[in-house]
C-alpha cells in the first residue's frame, strides 16, 4: 500500500540538485535494507545517529522516491512511492567504527559493494537516483505486450541503457516489474511501457 511521506529527509522537493554536504568527507553510500522497512530503517539510522552522537559523522539520510498518481474510489490523489525497493541512500564519513555501526542496524543486510568494501556514488549517480524526471505522464497509451521472462531494455530514467528480465506485467497500469542488476545484486525496478523495450 502506498504511503503519504512527510519529513525534510524524503527528498528536495523541486531542487534537481543535491546541496553541498555538510562535512566535506561525506560521501555517499547504499544500504541494502529488507523491502518495505526503508522508512524504518531510515529512522532506526538517525535514532543511532543520536544515541551515539554521529552528527558530525552521518548526514542525510534518503529513500528514493516517485510521485504517483493513484484513483481511489473515483479520486486521483497523488502519493510517494518507493521506487528502488530494499536501497537506502546514506551520507556519511566512512570507516570501520561507522560500518559496523550501520551495518548492524535492524532490517540492514549490508552495504552495495564489493565484498564488505563499500562503494561511494559520484554526485552524478546520486542525482539521478533522487531526481528521476518523468516526462511520460500525459504520453498516449502504448500498444506493448510484455510477458514474464522477456529479456528488455530500459530505454529512460536512471537506469536508462541497463538489461534485465520481466517478472510481472500490469496491464491495467501499463507497467512491468523488470529485475535489473545493480551493483551486483538483482533488484526489481517498476517501469512504465513506454520506458522498456524488447532485446531481440
Amino acid at each position: 500500500m502506498a504511503e503519504e511521506i512527510s519529513g525534510p529527509v524524503d527528498k528536495a522537493a523541486g531542487s534537481e540538485q543535491l546541496g553541498p554536504p555538510a562535512n566535506e568527507n561525506f560521501k555517499w553510500y547504499i544500504i541494502h535494507a529488507y523491502s518495505g522497512f526503508e522508512r524504518k530503517v531510515r529512522e532506526s539510522l538517525e535514532g543511532r545517529v543520536q544515541a551515539f552522537g554521529l552528527q558530525n559523522r552521518i548526514g542525510r539520510v534518503m529513500i528514493p522516491l516517485e510521485s504517483v498518481t493513484e484513483v481511489v474510489n473515483g479520486k486521483k490523489r497523488t502519493v510517494e512511492r518507493v521506487f528502488l525497493p530494499g536501497y537506502v541512500l546514506v551520507e556519511m564519513d566512512m570507516d570501520n567504527d561507522l560500518w559496523h555501526i550501520v551495518k548492524n542496524t535492524p532490517r540492514v543486510t549490508g552495504f552495495l559493494g564489493t565484498g564488505d568494501k563499500p562503494v561511494a556514488l559520484s554526485e552524478e549517480e546520486v542525482s539521478s537516483i533522487l531526481f528521476r524526471t518523468d516526462t511520460s505522464k500525459d504520453k498516449p497509451r502504448l500498444k506493448i505486450k510484455f510477458e514474464k521472462n522477456e529479456s528488455v531494455r530500459i530505454t529512460e530514467g536512471p537506469f536508462a541503457n541497463f538489461n534485465g528480465i520481466v517478472d510481472e506485467v500490469n496491464e491495467d497500469r501499463e507497467t512491468v516489474k523488470v529485475m535489473v542488476t545493480i551493483f551486483g545484486r538483482s533488484t526489481p525496478v517498476e517501469l512504465e511501457f513506454g520506458k522498456v523495450e524488447k532485446v531481440v
